[in-house]
Parts: structure tokens; C-alpha cells; sequence
């Protein structure tokens, strides 16, 4: 059976890293097969008491071995509710990520422990300013991460984070920001389905990320900081070389500066097609 192991920058939401054979926000250790394309389309957003916001987020990953993923993110962004820094939802910044899974070691047949670092690039967008907040610089950031964890025929425990440094460009500086995640999965044996039909498994997420003040002419801007837990269900559904992932997040802490509102929901649904070399199978 060819498995879908599509990694996902969502962010990264990296935006985070996510991945099509595994959690919506959280972190997962999967990447592409060698020579294996994945695209995916999807649709991620956030609600507060001012309004909401979605970021329709294009990927594109390759495989160059089969423990080594470049991927690109383009998004676009719906609305113009202000907002804290993320990470962990795809936003409105173009994103290119490394993966490298540097552990792959099975203890037995259907079970194995992984570990993947992540380092990447993000560039502020046209979408990327914060109107109403202070003026930002379209200054790049860089990424560095790693996430750890097992999975199996029925179950799927990852724990990891990643940390984004924007550059200061004149005295300004966007916030940079910490993300880190907690995912347990779980596909219950009679959900495990051939190629020809849907096979699904669920997942409880909880993420996190903490940004610092943004910086204008040196001065940090007052209230702009945050810090966020959320926490909830998501479901991922995969059908030959296509996966559907979809769930939402609510607030367990939130501890945010009086610049923006506090969230009361976030939500995805995400499309991923995933192309093999001819011939290939996992």
C-alpha cells in the first residue's frame, strides 16, 4: 500500500510543520518519499470578537531521499482582523522549509521512533503588515526546529517546537515567535482500510506559541506581545494519493497584549495530493 506521508510547513503552522499523514497543527516527523511530489490547498482560519481572518495556503513539497523534504508555501489571506504573530497557522508569509528525518529506527513491524529537524526561511508577504499595531519591516526570518515521537499501525505520539527570528531592518522588528506542540493519535483497527477505500484516524492536538513586542525605531511596542494554548480534535482521511485533514482549536491560555483580541476559535480543512515516481511504492 502507498502510504501518504506528505510533510506540511504550517506554519509550520512554519506556518507550522504538519503533515498529510499526520496532525493538521501540530508537528509530525513524516516526509516525502524520494522523488515524491505533494501538493496540497488548503484553508485555515482564526475567530475573534472583532472578526475573522483565513489564510488560503498553497504547498508544494519534493522528496530528494526519503529522509530529506524541500517545501514551499504560498498564501493568501482573507480579511483584515488584526491579529498576534503565528506560526502555527499558515499566515501571510511566504515560507521555504528543510526537513531532515536524522532518526528512523523500527523496533518492530508496524511501529517505529522518528525524530525530523526543520530549517527554513519565511518572507513577509504583501499581506504581511499590522496595520493599526505599528509599522513592520518586510525584513526575512529564519526557522530552526525538531520534532520527536513514534507511530504505528494504531498509534501516533509526536512532541516537538520551533523557534522564528525576524531580522531588524532600521529599528524595526517583527515579534519573533515560539511554537512548540503535543499530538496523540489513534486509528482504531477496524479503520484500517486498503488503497481503495478511505482510511481514517483522529487526532487530539495541542499547540502553543509565544511571541515578544514588536520593535519601532528601537522601542519595543507596548501590548503587543502573546502567548496562546490551544487545544482540540482534528481527523485525516487518506484514499489512494489523496488526503483530506480537517479539525479545529479552541483556547485553554491566553495571555495577550491589549493590541489584539483574543481568539475564540481556529479551524482547517486541507487538501493534499500526493505524486509518486512511476513504479514507486513505500
Amino acid at each position: 500500500m502507498k502510504r501518504a506521508v506528505l510533510f506540511v510547513v504550517l506554519g509550520l503552522p512554519l506556518s507550522a510543520a504538519a503533515s498529510g499523514h499526520g496532525p493538521v497543527f501540530g508537528l509530525a516527523t513524516p516526509t516525502n518519499s524520494q522523488g515524491e511530489w505533494s501538493f496540497d490547498e488548503g484553508i485555515f482560519g482564526r475567530n475573534t470578537s472583532l472578526g475573522s481572518q483565513a489564510s488560503v495556503r498553497e504547498l508544494v513539497g519534493y522528496g530528494f531521499t526519503p529522509h530529506l523534504t524541500l517545501s514551499f508555501t504560498l498564501p493568501a489571506v482573507l480579511g483584515e482582523t488584526q491579529l498576534p504573530p503565528t506560526r502555527i497557522q499558515p499566515g501571510d508569509d511566504f515560507d521555504s522549509t528543510i526537513a531532515w528525518r536524522f532518526q528512523h529506527r523500527a523496533t518492530k513491524v508496524g511501529t517505529r521512533f522518528e525524530s525530523t529537524a526543520f530549517a527554513g526561511i519565511a518572507v513577509p508577504g504583501p499581506q504581511s503588515g499590522f496595520k493599526g499595531i505599528t509599522h513592520t519591516t518586510n525584513a526575512p526570518g529564519t526557522m530552526f526546529g525538531a520534532v520527536t515521537g513514534m507511530a504505528s499501525r494504531s498509534n501516533y505520539v509526536w512532541v516537538g517546537s520551533t523557534y522564528t527570528r525576524f531580522y531588524e531592518h532600521n529599528g524595526d522588528k517583527r515579534p519573533d515567535v515560539l511554537d512548540y506542540s503535543l499530538v496523540y493519535g489513534y486509528r482504531p483497527p477496524k479503520w484500517r482500510r486498503p488503497p481503495d477505500k478511505w482510511d481514517w484516524r483522529l487526532f487530539g492536538e495541542l499547540v502553543g506559541e509565544r511571541s515578544n513586542r514588536f520593535l519601532q525605531a528601537n522601542i519595543p511596542v507596548a501590548n503587543t506581545q502573546a502567548h496562546q494554548v490551544f487545544v482540540g480534535p482534528t481527523a485525516l482521511g487518506i484514499f489512494h494519493n489523496y488526503t483530506v485533514s480537517f479539525g479545529a482549536q479552541f483556547p485553554v491560555y491566553q495571555n495577550v497584549g491589549a493590541a489584539f483580541p483574543k481568539e475564540h476559535v481556529r479551524f482547517a480543512v486541507n487538501f493534499s495530493y500526493l505524486l509518486f515516481q512511476h513504479g514507486h511504492s513505500h
